[in-house]
């Protein structure tokens, strides 16, 4: 009886969030008006995630059919001992204010151009408005909406892709962060279950797990292979921890990395997804530097994409991708704007996924709608094409220059060797310091890499991270430099960081 009737509230559930998002689609009206109307939490439901409606009838049946990485059983039980929430009954906080004036140049980008007509939607109707925008933001402003954001960016997944994307996948976040510790609240129970996680990698994956107590499972890039994934090593890894006992849920993999730069090469991609099938892997994919690529022998492929190439359904493997729009060309940080596509999990594990997403208030709608912006930018015949290809272009060709630069001045210099950066936004050069630095550092009571990298510091003002804080091989040091300084200025950092390792490998010379 107790589960018969539990079965039935569940039903309940679905038929009420189902009646809910139907009734919000009745009365949100004209789109445009809905996105700056956030303040209803009809309207926040929308926002928030619609990700609770089942997939598709065909997509279910393949589910059903195959083995799963994920299954309600083997989620976290303080996930499954959450209150379910309703998102009718979130009440969201409209925007206190509209923007009032627009950026000194509107016209230098078309994201901001729309996000502005978004922000304040009575410049639409203005006799002014066609001299201050062009007339695709004007439009693309006029067609956006809460309701639209996540099917935007579903078909600019499936632009990019040439394979469907549903908006039911996609979850709207702030920024990428915020997604991946909703995963992680998803698959770590306890300090038994492990991730694997590629070592040097950014600090967001092994923080969030050593947050909830579980344990991380390193596997090294090969640095001499490009920083790529050396399938052997993951193997031996994976196995290792669970010959300890360690439950390995998920495999974390950075493609372009971050901070090592590296583009994988669709082969070793290809492996990583046989591996995450064979071996019952949740595959957890950072794409957030996809647009930065700065080699023609390499392109990004999403791993949902080779995943399909090799013959994998959605059925076939649990696959959950990230995307921001802090990072690419656009380095939209303060927007905080991100999703996550997850596919190939149940409709009751997507029913979990959407729980603890609703722990969260909505999303800001700024963010959401410059994440629609980034997947679908403007189109060859569009007014501001011209000007959003000329942007782009100059960005990507002032990072490329600047990484070629500093990777070419690194491994100019003594004891210094630097991958070449084929993506992302920095590099992440091997320094091999003198023996007399080490005991310098030693003595200090902090690692080599970090007293260095205060040295530089202190002589010049120029900002590292040492390599200690990503992670590294044991006995090797690194350090963390970005591509980011204007172009014009690149040379004279270059020519201060010389300086100062000229006369810092001097002063320790044994």
């Amino acid at each position: 009886m107790a589960t018969a009737s539990s079965a039935g509230r569940a039903r309940r559930r679905d038929e009420m969030r189902r009646d809910d998002l139907e009734a919000h689609h009745r009365h949100t009206g004209s789109l445009l008006h809905s996105a700056f109307l956030a303040r209803s939490p009809h309207l926040t439901s929308l926002t928030y995630i619609a990700g609770s409606i089942a997939p598709l009838p065909a997509a279910n049946e393949m589910l059903r059919a195959a083995a799963r990485a994920l299954t309600v059983s083997s989620l976290n039980p303080k996930v499954l001992a959450l209150a379910d929430h309703h998102l009718a009954g979130l009440v969201a906080r409209r925007a206190q204010s509209m923007q009032q004036e627009l950026d000194a140049n509107p016209a230098s980008h078309p994201f901001s151009e729309v996000l502005a007509l978004c922000n304040h939607p009575h410049l639409l109707d203005r006799s002014e408005a066609s001299f201050m925008f062009s007339s695709d933001a004007i439009m693309r402003a006029r067609e956006i909406g809460i309701e639209g954001l996540r099917d935007a960016i579903a078909a600019g997944i499936a632009s990019r892709d040439g394979l469907p994307s549903y908006s039911e996948d996609i979850f709207l976040t702030d920024g990428a962060a915020a997604p991946v510790h909703m995963m992680m609240h998803l698959l770590i129970r306890g300090k038994k279950d492990g991730i694997l996680c590629p070592i040097p990698s950014h600090s967001l994956y092994t923080d969030s797990m050593v947050l909830r107590g579980a344990t991380l499972v390193p596997y090294y890039l090969d640095e001499y292979r490009g920083w790529s994934v050396n399938i052997s090593d993951l193997k031996k890894q994976l196995n290792g921890a669970r010959a300890k006992g360690i439950a390995v849920r998920g495999l974390v993999v950075v493609n372009p990395g971050n901070p090592t730069g590296q583009v994988l090469v669709e082969e070793n991609q290809c492996e990583i997804v046989e591996l995450c099938k064979n071996e019952c892997l949740v595959l957890l994919a950072d794409e957030v530097y996809q647009e930065n690529i700065y080699t023609d022998q390499k392109k990004f492929n999403s791993f949902k994409k080779v995943a399909r190439s090799i013959g994998y359904g959605e059925g076939d493997i649990s696959l959950v991708s990230f995307h921001s729009v802090s990072n690419g060309y656009y380095g939209e940080c303060g927007r905080r704007g991100g999703y996550m596509e997850v596919t190939g999990f149940s409709s009751e594990v997507r029913g979990e996924v959407y729980k603890v997403a609703s722990l969260s208030a909505c999303s800001n709608i700024s963010g959401q709608i410059l994440m629609s912006l980034v997947m679908n930018p403007p189109k060859v015949g569009d007014e501001s094409y011209p000007s959003y290809l000329a942007e782009r272009d100059s960005i990507l060709s002032s990072l490329s220059c600047c990484a070629e630069a500093m990777v070419s001045t690194f491994n100019s210099m003594e004891g210094m060797t630097c991958n070449k950066a084929e993506g992302g936004i920095s590099v992440f050069p091997s320094v091999r310091l003198p023996p007399r630095a080490i005991e310098a550092a030693e003595a200090m009571n902090t690692e080599p890499d970090v007293f260095y990298a205060l040295r530089l510091l202190e002589s010049t003002g120029i900002v590292v991270v040492p390599g200690s804080v990503f992670g590294q091989v044991p006995g090797t040091w690194h350090f963390r430099c970005t591509i980011l300084p204007q172009e014009e200025k690149t040379q004279q950092i270059i020519s201060r960081f010389n300086v100062f390792h000229e006369a810092f490998m001097e002063e320790f010379r044994s």
